[in-house]
């Protein structure tokens, strides 16, 4: 056979190709590492259920859970390496990817209206405006936080017109409780009990406000092992669809998790849609909205190429995993 120089050339191109793909190719992992929390009803169910433990038992590869208690902290740890998968919301991670947070969204756990501005009865406060000069409790790099600036926003006010008093969700909760604070960016279930136990009010309410739950992969992590992303996915839909079909059950699992009640749960759940698994346009509509708010707001710089952090933030291309 008579190779041209030309081909010749292109066979030892096509041969370097492969040699240096299978250089980057990454040995499977000795484990996986997951967030599980409160706001993510469907992390609890796939921790309890074990549904991934089974899935990935005959490769080999262990399972390791670290609770996160809001956006901020599971950005931060997937940030640091320290987890390979974390829930967010959509806007908060998009916040995460601006500022060089390597990551990709790749699936949608929930639909919530999770968080609302809270106060305590008595306090006058009823409006957006009334908030001007208030002390408000928040957790920044959240969804609270970003809901609370959008809030903000349309009264024609910004934080510099209020008192910010940065806590995580819990110790907001408390702070509103012992009136430390006049009002609460506050998250469910945290929320929720606060309602139902406190007779909490949520004096401004906008469900389209909030972003949507979405998973958070590492991109390095996708990149090395696509295989193991694809199995992460398809048993998050295990447990997504398991918790539909059986709501008591459910209720159940997120009551031992939380050590909260069953009224406080019913009403987390009142709010929470579990229906939509597949991330794309509405999603990525949604989250846009939102970053565009933030940088009209003063929160994000003038300079920000919105549009192109959500495209690179966003990867459907994992959703055919969970079919």
């Amino acid at each position: 056979m008579i190779l041209t120089r030309r081909s010749t050339l292109a066979l030892l191109s096509a041969g370097l190709a492969a040699a240096a793909q299978a250089a980057m190719a990454a040995p499977a992992p000795k484990e996986v590492r997951l967030d599980y929390a409160t706001y993510n009803p469907v992390s609890l169910v796939l921790k309890e259920r074990r549904i991934l433990e089974q899935a990935l038992a005959a490769d080999g590869v262990g399972i390791r859970w670290v609770q996160t208690l809001g956006s901020n902290k599971a950005l931060e740890f997937l940030n640091a390496g320290s987890i390979d998968f974390g829930s967010t919301a959509g806007a908060a991670a998009l916040i995460g990817r601006i500022n060089g947070n390597p990551i990709k969204s790749i699936y949608v756990y929930s639909r919530p209206e999770w968080t609302a501005l809270v106060t305590r009865k008595g306090t006058g406060l009823s409006n957006i405006a009334d908030l001007k000069g208030k002390r408000v409790a928040v957790t920044r790099g959240t969804d609270p936080h970003i809901f609370l600036v959008r809030a903000l926003a349309s009264a024609k006010l910004t934080e510099r017109d209020v008192r910010l008093v940065l806590l995580q969700h819990p110790d907001g909760r408390t702070a509103l409780e012992r009136g430390d604070v006049d009002a609460w960016a506050g998250l469910d279930p945290l929320m929720a009990a606060a309602e139902v136990e406190q007779d909490a009010v949520l004096f401004y309410r906008n469900a389209p406000l909030n972003t949507w739950g979405v998973l958070n992969v590492r991109e390095a992590f996708a990149r090395e092992h696509p295989e193991v992303v694809g199995k992460v996915l398809r048993a998050y839909e295990e447990a997504r669809s398991w918790a539909l079909a059986n709501p008591a059950e459910l209720k159940r699992i997120m009551m031992a998790a939380t050590g909260l009640p069953e009224p406080v749960i019913a009403r987390q759940l009142e709010r929470t849609e579990l229906t939509h698994s597949a991330i794309g346009a509405e999603q990525r509509d949604t989250i846009l909205q939102a970053g565009l708010a933030l940088k009209e707001a003063g929160v994000l710089p003038a300079t920000t190429e919105v549009e192109k952090a959500v495209e690179a933030l966003i990867d459907p291309s994992f959703a055919t995993a969970t079919r």
